[in-house]
């Protein structure tokens, strides 16, 4: 009776505990079943690109982000690169990486997002102490503000050292792809038939970059804001459209109320659903 007594004693403290604990995400696969980190990393070592979809204010993506780096580094030959860096910042990112160029150097000669010292740093700096490439793969936002304004025809007319820092030109596109329908209808009335297309060239420019870097039997991990990658488009469907064999691994993130169970409008967004408590601190 003892004995069975404390087995009782012993589970009621122990879902007591797990009660009273509290996490700020939950991990799900692309059905909305709850999968481990450690699961995760297991499927993703052997992909040959990770595309992971961030919201760019989001700590709980971003502490994430360093996480699967270091993991996926332990177990593969790592290549990083990001939408966060404009293709034409390349020389200054690849001196910082050398040792060539201070940290204030490189905000000087490289046009960082304004929350890079708290949210991509940890990933440029472990590139650096690791030796990994780290990709520019964006194309530069004034070339993206060209095609917003007039299409793609306004880059023809562009230098050839310009064109250097997109995918070469004419784009593919296909304005029927989820991502780029969802735009049009999120802008309503403010939308035009340019908006996706600007998208588009960051889309197309980035699978350039990411294929142009990818070594043969390497990983190239690669961060980009979800709608880059949700829904296995975007990007995904640019690096398929020139290598339809590469296996590509996603992940997203969401918000929720409640991370207990995925929202049925999230399901299917990526391989691996990142859903983040609603309450957590953002970045900015």
């Amino acid at each position: 009776m003892k004995k069975f007594l404390a087995f009782v004693l012993t589970i009621y403290a122990a879902l007591t505990l797990q009660a009273q604990q509290k996490s700020p995400y939950t991990l799900f696969d692309a059905k909305g079943r709850k999968v481990s980190y450690a699961k995760m990393i297991k499927m993703l070592k052997d992909k040959d690109i990770v595309l992971f979809g961030e919201y760019h204010n989001n700590a709980i993506a971003h502490w994430l982000q360093l996480s699967v780096t270091k993991d996926l580094h332990s177990k593969r030959s790592l290549t990083l690169g990001a939408e966060m860096f404009e293709a034409d910042n390349q020389t200054a990112l690849n001196q910082y990486l050398a040792g060539q160029l201070s940290a204030k150097g490189l905000d000087s000669n490289a046009r960082l997002w304004k929350n890079y010292p708290t949210d991509y740093a940890p990933l440029v700096n472990f590139a650096k102490a690791n030796q990994l490439p780290f990709i520019a793969t964006n194309i530069p936002r004034k070339y993206a503000a060209l095609v917003n304004k007039g299409g793609f025809g306004k880059l023809d007319s562009l230098s050839s050292e310009e064109k250097k820092w997109m995918a070469p030109l004419p784009f593919a596109y296909d304005a029927g792809l989820p991502g780029y329908v969802n735009m049009m209808k999120m802008m309503g009335v403010h939308a035009t038939d340019n908006m996706p297309k600007a998208q588009a060239s960051k889309d197309a420019t980035m699978a350039h970059f990411i294929l142009a870097n990818h070594k043969e039997g390497g990983l190239f991990l690669h961060f980009n804001g979800a709608y880059h990658s949700d829904n296995y488009d975007g990007i995904n469907w640019y690096l398929k459209q020139q290598k339809p064999a590469l296996n590509i691994g996603t992940i997203s993130t969401v918000s929720q109320a409640n991370i207990k169970s995925l929202l049925a409008e999230h399901m299917g967004k990526a391989d691996f659903i990142i859903c983040v408590d609603t309450d957590m601190t953002n970045t900015y």
